[in-house]
C-alpha cells in the first residue's frame, strides 16, 4: 500500500500558532497538486463543525481541522480529527470519537482514556496516509510533558507513526522564545526530537536583523536551523481556535458595537470571525455589566454548559444589563436557550434553571445529540429591528442536545427561522431574536442583509496564508519538508 508523506507542527505551548501554520501548509501543499488531508489524533476545544461520520451518519470534529481541509481543498470528516474532548467542566470533558459522543469514555480518568483511544486515532492515521500525497498534522500543546510521555499519542506516538517531518513554532511575542524551543527540544524523545527539522519564530514584531545571533547559537546547540520567523499578522482572517479572540475590542471606535457574552464554556466562538473583519463594526467581550456599555447588539453565544453560563451570567449580574438593553439581543443555540423561560433536564444532560425570559420558550435536554448541517430560510414575517433578515435564504449547521418549544401558557413567539425539514429553530419577540442554526455570519446573503457588505471568502483566506508562508520560509524549505 502507498504511503504519503507526513508533515507535522508541533508547539512549545498552547497558541504558539500551530493551528494557523498547518492550514497554510495545507492550501500550500495543495496548490502543488498534491492531495492533502489535516490531521489531528486529538482536539480539545468547544469548537466544533458537523462533518460527515461512519455508517451515513453526521459527526463533529474540531473547527481547526475542518477549516484545514476546506484549505486542503477537501470535504471534511472524521478521521481527520478522531477524538474531539469537548471541556464541559475544569475537570471534565465529553469525549467525542470519530464524530460520535461516547459516555463510557466520557468517565474515565486520562490515562486509562488515553489508551482506548490511542488505537482509534492511528488508524485514522494510516487510513489517511494510505490515501493520501500528504498529511498535514497538528500537534496538541506541547510535545515535552514529561509526566504525559509515556502515554502520549497525540503528539509523540503520531510523530513516531507517521514518521512525520516536524517543525516547532513558538510564539515569540510572549518572550523567551529560544529558551521554548530549546527546552522543548531537549525534553523530547531522542527519536522524535530527530524528526524536528526546523523551528519557527512566530509572532515576531521589529527588525528581524535584531534576532541575530539567536537563531545561530540555537542552531548550535540543537542541530536545527530556524526556518522562518513570521511577522505579526493579525488580520489573517482565520478564527482563532479557542477562547476568546483576545481581550481588546476589534475594530475601531465608531460604527455598530456588537458585545458578545464571554461566558467561561461558550462554543463555537470562531463563527464569529466574520464580524471582526467588517469595516465599520466594532466587537468587544462581555463579562460584566459595564462591558455592555454602548453596545448596539448583545450577542449570547453557544455554550457547551447552558445551566452552568447561565448561573454565571446571572452571578456576573448580566441578566439585568441584557434585559434593560434596548438594542438587538440575539440568541445562538445554547445563547437561545438562556433567553428562553426555562431549560428542563429530566436526563442529567446539562442541568434543570429558569430561562431569562425575553423568549416564550422551553428547551428540554435529549440525551441524543442532534448533528447537521442544512439550508435555512427566514420567514418573511420578520419584524424590526431584523426585518432584513426576511426571506433570506441561506446555510448554517446544528449541535444541540435541546429541544426547543414555545411555552403552553404564553402567547406564542413569532417564527423566524426554518431549516430544511421546515421545524422552527428560531423565533422573534421584538428585538429579541433566538436561533439554533450556528455559522449564519458566515454566509454572504446573511451579512449582506444585516450589514451591507457580504465580507471575505474563505478561499481569499486561505490563500493568503499559503502566500504568506511561501513569502517568509527561507527557500526550498516547505517542499523540503516532504522531499
Amino acid at each position: 500500500m502507498s504511503r504519503g508523506k507526513a508533515v507535522m507542527v508541533l508547539g512549545t505551548t498552547s497558541g504558539a500558532g500551530k493551528s494557523w501554520l498547518a492550514t497554510a501548509l495545507c492550501r500550500w501543499y495543495a496548490r502543488q497538486g498534491l492531495k492533502v488531508a489535516p490531521f489531528k489524533a486529538q482536539n480539545m476545544s468547544n469548537n466544533a463543525r458537523v462533518v460527515p461520520g461512519l455508517n451515513g451518519l453526521m459527526g463533529e470534529i474540531g473547527s481547526a481541522q475542518y477549516f484545514q481541509a476546506l484549505a486542503a481543498n477537501r470535504v471534511p470528516e472524521v478521521r481527520m480529527n478522531p477524538v474531539l474532548l469537548k471541556p464541559e467542566a475544569d475537570t471534565q470533558s465529553q469525549v467525542v470519537v470519530l464524530g460520535e459522543v461516547d459516555a463510557q469514555l466520557s468517565r474515565l480518568p486520562w490515562r486509562e482514556r488515553s489508551a482506548l483511544l490511542k488505537p482509534r486515532a492511528r488508524a485514522a492515521l494510516h487510513e489517511l496516509l494510505s490515501e493520501n500525497d500528504v498529511v498535514v498534522i497538528e500537534g496538541a500543546g506541547s510535545p515535552a510533558e514529561i509526566n504525559l510521555a509515556p502515554t502520549d499519542y497525540v503528539n509523540l506516538g503520531t510523530a513516531r507513526d507517521a514518521r512525520a517531518a516536524c517543525l516547532l513554532v513558538t510564539d515569540i511575542d510572549r518572550g523567551g522564545a529560544f529558551a521554548h524551543l530549546y527546552g522543548t527540544h531537549q525534553l523530547m524523545p531522542e527519536d522524535v526530537r530527530a524528526r524536528v527539522r526546523g523551528f519557527v519564530l512566530n509572532r515576531f514584531r521589529g527588525d528581524a536583523g535584531l534576532l541575530s545571533p539567536g537563531p545561530e547559537l540555537l542552531e548550535r546547540l540543537t542541530g536545527v536551523p530556524t526556518v522562518a520567523t513570521l511577522p505579526m499578522w493579525r488580520g489573517h482572517g482565520l478564527p482563532e481556535e479557542d477562547g476568546v479572540f483576545d481581550d481588546a475590542s476589534t475594530g475601531g471606535g465608531g460604527g455598530l458595537h456588537i458585545a458578545v457574552i464571554a461566558y467561561p464554556r461558550l462554543s463555537n466562538l470562531d463563527e464569529f470571525q466574520p464580524l471582526r473583519q467588517l469595516p465599520g463594526v466594532r466587537l468587544s467581550w462581555a463579562r460584566e455589566p459595564r462591558d455592555l456599555a454602548g453596545a448596539d447588539w448583545i450577542i449570547l453565544p453557544g455554550s457547551k454548559a447552558t445551566a452552568a453560563d447561565l448561573a454565571w451570567l446571572r452571578a456576573q449580574r448580566l441578566d439585568g444589563a441584557i434585559n434593560a438593553h434596548r438594542g438587538r439581543v440575539l440568541g445562538i443555540c445554547g445563547g437561545l436557550q438562556m433567553l428562553g423561560e426555562a431549560l428542563i433536564d429530566t436526563h442529567g444532560v446539562d442541568g434543570n434553571a429558569p430561562g431569562l425570559g425575553l423568549l416564550p420558550l422551553v428547551t428540554a435536554f435529549e440525551p441524543e445529540k442532534l448533528l447537521q448541517n442544512t439550508a435555512l430560510r427566514f420567514d418573511n414575517a420578520l419584524e424590526s429591528p431584523w426585518a432584513a433578515l426576511a426571506g433570506v435564504q441561506t446555510q448554517g449547521y446544528e449541535i444541540r442536545h435541546g429541544r426547543t418549544q414555545p411555552h403552553p401558557g404564553l402567547p406564542a413567539p413569532q417564527v423566524a427561522l426554518c431549516n430544511a425539514a421546515g421545524e422552527a429553530i428560531g423565533w422573534q419577540a421584538g428585538r429579541v431574536l433566538g436561533v439554533y442554526a450556528h455559522g449564519l455570519f458566515e454566509q454572504p446573503a446573511v451579512l449582506q442583509a444585516l450589514f451591507g457588505q457580504s465580507g471575505r471568502s474563505l478561499d481569499s483566506v486561505f490563500d493568503g496564508l499559503a502566500d504568506f508562508i511561501d513569502l517568509h520560509f527561507q527557500p526550498g524549505k516547505i517542499a523540503g519538508l516532504i522531499a
